[in-house]
C-alpha cells in the first residue's frame, strides 16, 4: 500500500506574516488611490469615497476591532483561572512573596536599562537637531493618577467589577486570595482546585479557537493603518522614528540576551525562535493584553515554564512592564528638546530616567499610559507637553514595535524567575520540535 502524503499545512505564524505583508500592500495601495482621487474626475472621487467609507472605515475597522475584542475577551478568564491554578500549586504564601519580589525587581531593572539606553543612543544620534517647528501640533494630556491612588486601588472593592473593567492588578489580587483559600481548605479545596484545572484546559481550548481568526484580523488591522497613513509618514520624522526602532532592537535583542544567558542560563536563540509568534502577535495587535493568551501558552508549552510561575509573572509584566514605552519616552524627550533648541543637562537626564522608571508602575492600569507618562516626563524637565503632537503621527507603528519588545521582556523575566525557582523544564525548552500551539 502506497503511503499517501499528508497535505502540507501552513503554520499559523506564517499565515499571520503573510497577512501582515498583504495588509501593508493593500493598505498602501488604497492610500495612494485615495490621494490620487483628489485630483481625478467625479466617478473616481465617488469610488474613493465608497472605499474610504465602506472598506477602510467599515471592513478594515470592524474586522480589526472584532479581532482585538475576541482576544481581550479571553484575557480575564485566562488570567484569573490560570493564576488560581498557579497559586494552588505553590507550597506556601512565602513562595508568592518571593516570586513577586523577583518579578517586580527585574521588571523595574529592565525599564531603567531601557530608558538609559534610549537617552544614550539619542544623545549620539541627536534626532530633531536643527528642526524648524513652525506651528506645533497640540496634545492635551490626561490627568495622571497619583502613585498613592494606584496602590490603594490595587485591592478590588468589587471583584466582579474589576473583571468587568479588566483591571489586571485587582484581578491578580483576588485570584491570589482565591488560590490561597483553596490551598488551605483541605479536602474541599482539593475538589475546587481540580475544577479550576479543568476550567484552565477549557479556556486554553477557547483561546485556540479564537486564534483561527488571527490572519484575517491581522490583515484588517495592518491594512487599516497603512490605508490611513501610507508609508511617507515614516520619513517625515525619520530621525526620531529610526532612532526609536534601533533602540527597541538593541534592547529587545541585546539586553534580553544578556539576561537569558547570564541569569536564566538558557540559549537565547532557542528562546527567540519559540517566542517569535508572540512577538508577531504583539506587533500586529499593538496590545500586550490582547496578546497575553498567546504569550502564556508559549511560555508554558514551548519554553517549559511551570504554570505556578508564568501565571504570576506574565499578567504582572503585561500590567507594569513598559520597556518599549520607556524607550519611546527617552528618545522623544531628546527629540523634542532638540526641536525646541533646549539643552538638557545631566540632572535633567537623571530626572527623565527616574521619572519614566517610577511611572512604569504608577500608570500601569491607565489607557494611553505611554503618552500620559511622556507628558509628565516632559513637564519634569521643563519641556512643553503639547509638543507630543509632533510625534503622534508615527506613534501607531512604533506602538506596534514596542509592544513586541514588551512581550519578549515579559517572557525573558519569566524565564529568569522560573530558573531561579527551579521551575523551568530545560528538556522542554531545548526541544526544538516543541514550539507550543499559537
Amino acid at each position: 500500500m502506497e503511503n499517501q502524503e499528508q497535505p502540507h499545512k501552513i503554520d499559523l505564524t506564517v499565515k499571520i506574516l503573510i497577512a501582515m505583508v498583504m495588509g501593508l500592500v493593500v493598505g498602501w495601495g488604497i492610500f495612494e488611490f485615495l490621494e490620487a482621487s483628489t485630483v481625478g474626475d467625479s466617478s473616481q472621487n465617488n469610488l474613493a469615497t465608497w472605499i474610504d467609507e465602506y472598506v477602510v472605515g467599515g471592513l478594515f475597522f470592524v474586522g480589526g476591532k472584532l479581532f482585538i475584542a475576541s482576544l481581550k475577551m479571553m484575557v480575564v478568564p485566562l488570567v484569573f483561572v490560570s493564576l488560581v491554578c498557579g497559586v494552588c500549586a505553590t507550597d506556601s504564601g512565602k513562595d508568592l512573596g518571593r516570586l513577586g519580589g523577583k518579578s517586580f525587581g527585574l521588571y523595574f531593572l529592565t525599564t531603567a536599562v531601557a530608558i538609559t539606553l534610549a537617552l544614550f543612543v539619542a544623545q549620539m544620534v541627536d534626532p530633531g537637531a536643527g528642526a524648524e517647528l513652525g506651528e506645533t501640533a497640540t496634545y492635551a494630556p490626561k490627568e495622571r493618577p497619583t502613585l498613592v491612588q494606584v496602590i490603594v486601588d490595587i485591592v478590588p472593592k468589587n471583584p466582579v467589577q474589576a473583571m468587568a473593567n479588566a483591571n489586571m492588578l485587582q484581578i491578580m489580587v483576588f485570584a491570589i486570595l482565591v488560590g490561597l483559600g483553596i490551598h488551605q481548605a483541605g479536602e474541599s479545596g482539593a475538589r475546587i482546585a481540580s475544577l479550576f484545572r479543568d476550567l484552565n484546559d477549557v479556556v486554553l481550548k477557547m483561546v485556540t479557537l479564537v486564534m483561527h481568526l488571527a490572519p484575517a484580523g491581522v490583515f484588517c488591522l495592518v491594512a487599516g493603518v497603512f490605508a490611513e497613513k501610507g508609508v511617507d509618514f515614516i520619513f517625515s520624522l525619520a530621525s526620531y522614528f529610526f532612532t526609536v526602532v534601533f533602540v527597541l532592537l538593541l534592547h529587545g535583542v541585546g539586553t534580553f540576551t544578556v539576561l537569558l544567558t547570564m541569569l536564566a542560563r538558557v540559549n537565547p536563540i532557542i528562546f527567540y525562535k519559540k517566542m517569535w509568534p508572540a512577538a508577531v502577535f504583539g506587533f500586529s495587535t499593538a496590545s500586550s493584553a490582547a496578546t497575553m493568551p498567546v504569550t502564556l501558552r508559549l511560555v508554558e508549552k514551548a519554553l517549559g515554564v511551570r504554570n505556578s510561575v508564568s501565571s504570576f509573572t506574565i499578567p504582572m509584566g503585561t500590567t507594569i512592564n513598559m520597556d518599549g514605552t520607556a524607550i519611546m519616552q527617552g528618545v522623544a524627550t531628546v527629540f523634542i528638546a532638540n526641536a525646541y533648541g533646549i539643552d538638557l543637562g545631566l540632572t535633567e537626564y537623571l530626572t527623565v530616567i527616574l521619572t519614566a522608571t517610577m511611572a512604569s508602575v504608577g500608570t500601569a492600569a491607565v489607557p494611553g499610559a505611554g503618552m500620559i507618562t511622556l507628558a509628565m516626563v516632559l513637564l519634569q524637565v521643563g519641556l512643553p507637553a503639547e509638543a507630543i503632537g509632533l510625534i503622534i503621527g508615527v506613534d501607531r507603528l512604533l506602538d506596534m514595535m514596542r509592544t513586541a519588545v514588551n512581550i519578549i521582556g515579559d517572557a525573558t523575566v519569566t524565564c529568569v524567575v522560573a530558573q531561579s525557582e527551579n521551575k523551568l523544564e530545560m528538556a522542554v525548552f531545548n526541544d526544538l520540535e516543541e514550539r507550543g500551539q499559537v
